[in-house]
């Protein structure tokens, strides 16, 4: 892991999936075909791409108890205690409707509802994400979403995998279908036999799904389209040096595109955090995938004051920022742009993807300048309420039909002085 030491700006490499002209041609085919046959495309893109054969897209009560079985009672006594700590952070979230009335009588305010139903994407393939089911379905529930479809891809054997179903089980989703990639996307953006449409989807997943959401986009809603995984540790001298690796480290292990940042005042620690970057690849499992992503998405920074190091963590914007100095609270206020923020040496940046409670889809690639974190807010949508009484036409009519004047809409101004006239 390179170290540089930086008087000017930073400027962290990222990895932006947008997908080649092939990519997008071929996701445009199977929307296309799944938009025309339905049910039928579903299951042939499932064969050809998962090699799994399905009589049935739907998961069946049966499947729900054989998962159960596969897991310890430890197991999923964590998934109730982690879906528990979700639920608490994102019940909190939750927005009520408000009104206001002036004494002319005018009432105005904002009306509440959640969607309808909603898509939940969960990625399958090489690992299991439980986790993604939490993350994603809980806040839905939390804001009153009556009708919640999952998809998530089987394997060649057409079984899914059991901390998938169990998860999605315990927080109450009754529509679970083993398909994946481009096609589930196509199947919930517009419906099939089997699988009702939705209002949104959410959920992350490979090139395909990314691109698949983008184009069914305005058809229905989505989250996001999010990028490889990213962190970014501040840290000074009193940081300890495994700890700072080992974090680095939890995020290169996703992807090779995943970007692992330091940006540290010390160069002692620095030196540090290289060798035990070094030793505990060695130790990993996944060591492939995440010495490929130290090394093209990877550096540690040394900046001349913390200063500096504040502004270039709100100028990388990280998906994940974890500050590890001595009093970490004191540059809380000072950090305008990150997705999650991680205050301490006990704050690893896996306490918030699986267990604390706050949302782990999170805004990548430097978007955190302008977005959020998955939230009860994302499954609800206002509605502005107005009622104007007498009083108030008499007082303000003339205004508003000037300003519809100013614009040359004049049957807008009609409108209005039509109301102006028996008023008199």
């Amino acid at each position: 892991m390179k170290i540089i030491k930086m008087n000017d700006g930073i400027s962290i490499k990222r990895s932006i999936e947008e997908g080649t002209e092939d990519q997008r041609e071929a996701v445009l085919t199977i929307l296309e075909e799944v938009k025309a046959n339905g049910d039928e495309a579903v299951r042939t893109f499932t064969k050809k791409f998962d090699g799994a054969a399905l009589d049935s897209l739907r998961i069946t009560e049966h499947e729900i108890k054989q998962a159960y079985s596969e897991l310890s009672d430890m197991l999923v006594s964590t998934i109730r205690d982690a879906a528990a700590n979700i639920k608490t952070f994102h019940d909190r979230q939750r927005r009520e409707s408000w009104f206001t009335t002036s004494e002319d009588g005018t009432l105005l305010g904002q009306k509440v509802t959640p969607l309808d139903s909603v898509g939940v994407y969960v990625p399958g393939g090489k690992a299991a994400y439980p986790s993604s089911v939490l993350m994603n379905v809980i806040p839905a529930k939390a804001a009153g979403v009556s009708r919640i479809a999952m998809v998530t891809p089987p394997d060649a054997n057409g079984v899914v995998p059991a901390g998938v179903l169990v998860a999605a089980n315990e927080v109450g989703v009754t529509e679970i279908f083993k398909i994946g990639g481009a096609q589930a996307v196509a199947a919930l953006a517009y419906g099939t036999e089997t699988i009702e449409q939705v209002d949104k989807i959410v959920g992350p997943g490979n090139i395909y799904v990314a691109l698949a959401k983008r184009e069914v986009f305005g058809i229905v809603d989505i989250d996001m389209i999010a990028g490889p995984s990213e962190i970014v540790v501040l840290a000074d001298g009193t940081a300890n040096p495994a700890y700072v690796a080992a974090d680095l480290l939890s995020q290169a292990e996703h992807d090779e595109r995943a970007s692992a940042v330091l940006v540290t005042t010390s160069e002692s620690l620095a030196e540090r955090v290289q060798n035990e970057v070094k030793r505990q690849l060695e130790e990993l499992p996944r060591a492939e995938i995440a010495s490929k992503s130290i090394d093209d998405y990877g550096a540690i920074y040394v900046v001349d004051h913390m200063a500096a190091g504040v502004e270039a963590v709100n100028n990388l914007a990280p998906e994940h920022l974890e500050i590890m100095v001595n009093e970490p609270m004191t540059l809380l206020g000072k950090i305008r742009h990150a997705g999650a923020i991680f205050l301490g040496p006990y704050s690893s940046e896996p306490v918030g993807d699986y267990f604390a409670g706050p949302n782990h889809v999170l805004p990548t690639n430097g978007t955190a300048r302008f977005s959020s974190p998955l939230s009860v807010d994302d499954f609800i949508k206002k509605s502005s309420v107005i009622s104007y009484s007498k009083e108030a036409m008499k007082k303000n009519g003339s205004s508003i039909a000037a300003l519809a004047k100013l614009e040359g809409l004049d049957a807008h101004a009609r409108a209005v002085e039509l109301r102006l006239e028996d008023l008199r």
